[in-house]
């Protein structure tokens, strides 16, 4: 199954690890570091609007994060 994230994308439910809210993210100066290093290695899937979650996949042997402007609640909701 899959688990659309807007702007004509989807990933594969069972490669998804977490759905993280950016706004609560982002405060924790882990939670910052993380992002940066994961944009540093090419890992971040960027979003052309103001993206308000992301979701850390693994999938192949390699990890994502896409960027989504939709809220972590409608992501869950999408998930049952």
């Amino acid at each position: 199954m899959y688990l659309s994230i807007g702007s004509d994308m989807a990933v594969r439910d069972s490669a998804i690890i977490g759905i993280f809210d950016l706004d609560t993210t982002t405060v924790t100066r882990r939670g910052r570091e993380f992002l940066e290093r994961a944009e540093k290695e090419g890992q971040v899937v960027p979003w052309d609007e103001l993206p308000k979650s992301f979701l850390l996949t693994s999938e192949y042997g390699m990890t994502r994060v896409y960027q989504t402007s939709y809220t972590t609640a409608t992501l869950e909701k999408r998930l049952r």
